[in-house]
């Protein structure tokens, strides 16, 4: 795959083109000071970025449109050269509630439609101004949700202008298969967003999606330092022996090798940094490449090693899963699995 840092796009199923290379925007508002992300996506579409990677949870899209529309402003980018994923949170899943949470990133934004908008987790909360809703014993309130009837609630969206194309994140082979046989289905999910690292190569998912003309877009594919729901017992992925010696020998960083082999692969990029030097050294990864021994290599580091850990009541996620019936359009999910990306 011929990629420059003026070319590097994946064609969608859908006919549209998104960068194999992206800036992550996760932020934690009680830890962020205000500006930041405005400063880090402004900087990173002034070295070249074209794809930013956002959503209603981080609470900072206002940042990001405007750092859009400021470099859209100056000259620098056209909208249409800027690839914006925006995502559809828990409580928003039932399908009248899909276009407002829309609508607000878009508000929020200041933008017409982002390119890509996706059901961020194949479950549902209580819907309500609380993002995080718990009872009284501090659990989760989950609420039904059809997976289906908020997949027709994008494809809505699609059609009224809103989003360009439609996705999903954290979804495994089953979950992805009953929208992929929806009867009625008009538009099929373009990618599926997932943990995807060396350590965590995704193999069986990454052939399903292939076959399926699926995009994988990888989140933490540098690993985490991010503590909110981050197992921090696995080995830093970074301090990896092999990346250190490819790095080494093309005289790049760790970071970069482990970028490099996802996108040379095929699979989409996201890293988050808000750090300046950070932002300019992972989206230096085109003028080098791995061989196939070491692509091979690398894949051989996989051991299903999953950072982020979603701190979800798994005991409930049990009881609640045993309940589902299978009917592919009539499903309802409580939610379903919340850790999907190996199968």
């Amino acid at each position: 795959m011929a990629m420059t840092a003026n070319s590097h796009c994946i064609q969608l199923s859908d006919g549209r083109r998104m960068p194999l290379i992206g800036l992550g925007t996760y932020a934690d508002p009680q830890k962020t000071p205000k500006g930041t992300c405005y400063k880090a996506v402004k900087l990173a579409i002034e070295i070249g970025y074209r794809h930013i990677d956002g959503a209603l949870l981080y609470n900072n899209e206002n940042e990001v449109g405007q750092a859009i529309r400021e470099s859209v402003a100056e000259g620098k980018v056209k909208r249409e050269d800027i690839y914006y994923c925006g995502k559809l949170w828990n409580t928003f899943q039932s399908p009248e509630l899909v276009r407002p949470a829309l609508e607000k990133t878009l508000k929020d934004l200041q933008l017409d439609y982002v390119d890509l908008y996706i059901i961020e987790l194949p479950m549902a909360f209580k819907p309500g101004d609380t993002l995080y809703p718990k009872d009284e014993n501090g659990k989760h309130i989950y609420h039904k949700t059809d997976l289906c009837a908020t997949w027709e609630a994008l494809e809505a969206c699609v059609d009224a202008g809103l989003t360009r194309s439609i996705g999903v994140s954290n979804f495994n082979h089953r979950q992805l298969e009953l929208i992929m046989n929806k009867p009625g289905l008009k538009y099929k999910p373009v990618s599926n967003q997932i943990e995807c690292h060396p350590y965590f190569t995704q193999p069986k998912l990454l052939e399903y999606c292939r076959e399926k003309k699926i995009v994988i877009v990888g989140y933490s594919p540098l690993g985490t330092s991010r503590e909110f729901w981050v197992n921090l017992t696995n080995p830093p992925l970074l301090e990896d022996p092999l990346l250190t010696s490819i790095a080494k020998k093309y005289d790049k960083t760790t970071a970069q090798v482990a970028l490099r082999f996802n996108i040379q692969r095929g699979v989409v990029v996201i890293p988050k940094s808000f750090n300046p030097d950070r932002i300019k050294e992972n989206f230096q990864v085109f003028d080098f490449s791995l061989s196939d021994e070491e692509m091979n290599a690398i894949e051989g580091l996989n051991k299903n090693i999953r950072y982020v850990e979603l701190l979800i009541n798994y005991g409930e996620l049990e009881k609640v899963t045993k309940k589902i019936s299978y009917n592919p359009h009539k499903l309802q999910i409580y939610p379903s699995i919340i850790q999907p990306a190996i199968s």
